[in-house]
């Protein structure tokens, strides 16, 4: 089969084009052909050679992947050859509380993701794709989507007439912002591109800050909600935007550390935390059930994932290239 491997740590020049042999599908097991996969900024860190994410090398990369199953192993009977699938980040994470052991085994970090032609995946692990989704759009939801739902309903118990501020037009921030407003939530936007912006009023915000032209977007939301403060956070950047996340929620609200675009550690005044009694919850995907029941969802309402654009399977590096950026708005697709 053809893949991609990160072969170094000399950032894209250590991704590689190569031929592995065919992985077939043992007891319990299903192979399946993936047809789409999609890229999340912990992707490119991977590819980059980030200190403290990149897993050991060779590795194949990609957390996401959609595609169609090829055969099945021995006592498999929940799907068959032509079934389309879609694969959770974590394949042993089916339900229950986030463990050690389900890190170790998320997709394209420590294991080998799905930039391949095939893969062979635990026949519990595998969701079936709606029907109204395409491959593409099926890929799109393993990491970014299921996140986004994590965050606001099954650790952030998101209630109509709640205030959530989504930062940036990452793939989470943006699932993150059709969820709750899904939910009846009122959702502010923060962006550092006019464009964007403009997206993101036509996806539903209700009201979006240039935190280019003005830095002080914390100061923003708290006048957006008449002095109190934001519900929940999807808080994306980490080291340089925890603090002004702090600020910008109310006493008793919900922060969601889901990324850390920023850097990896910084100075956090840990008072605010402590005197406006803040739940900050780091978000590291969720489970597979977590997925069941955001698909539900999705397929009751037709929801249509946001996809920026989708490359072919011989332009992978252009993809990364493109999320390095910083100009996508929504998913960005290797299509093989």
């Amino acid at each position: 089969m053809n893949a991609y491997q990160i072969t170094g740590t000399n950032g894209l020049n250590s991704l590689h084009a190569v031929h592995l042999p065919d992985p077939k599908a043992g007891p319990g097991e299903v192979l399946v052909k993936i047809r789409a996969t999609c890229l999340n900024y912990r992707d490119y860190m991977n590819v980059m050679g980030i200190k403290g994410v990149t897993g050991p090398v060779p590795r194949i990369p990609c957390s996401d992947g959609a595609g169609e199953v090829v055969s099945v192993g021995e006592g498999v009977t929940t799907f068959k050859p032509g079934d389309r699938v879609v694969c959770p980040f974590m394949p042993t994470w089916l339900d229950g509380e986030y463990t050690q052991q389900h890190a170790s085994q998320a997709l394209g970090g420590a294991v080998d993701g799905l930039l391949r032609e095939l893969a062979v995946i635990r026949t519990e692990s595998l969701l079936p794709v709606p029907a109204y989704l395409s491959l593409e759009e099926a890929a799109t939801l393993p990491c970014a989507a299921v996140t986004a739902w994590d965050a606001l309903h099954c650790r952030g118990g998101l209630k109509a007439g709640e205030t959530v501020l989504v930062l940036g037009t990452g793939g989470v921030s943006i699932f993150a912002l059709q969820f709750a407003k899904l939910a009846g939530a009122r959702v502010l936007a923060t962006t550092s591109c006019d464009i964007k912006a403009k997206h993101l009023l036509e996806l539903g915000a209700d009201a979006v800050h240039n935190y280019k032209t003005d830095p002080d977007w914390d100061k923003w939301a708290v006048k957006q909600t008449g002095g109190l403060g934001v519900d929940k956070v999807i808080e994306i950047g980490g080291a340089e935007t925890l603090n002004r996340s702090l600020k910008a929620t109310r006493f008793g609200g919900h922060i969601a550390l889901i990324g850390v675009l920023t850097g990896t550690s910084a100075e956090v005044q840990t008072v605010q935390i402590l005197r406006k009694g803040i739940r900050l919850d780091g978000i590291y995907v969720g489970s597979r059930e977590m997925f069941a029941q955001m698909l539900a969802e999705m397929e009751r309402v037709k929801m249509q994932p946001v996809i920026d654009s989708v490359f072919e399977f011989s332009q992978a590096t252009a993809a990364f290239q493109r999320i390095a950026s910083g100009k996508h708005f929504g998913k960005i697709v290797i299509r093989l």
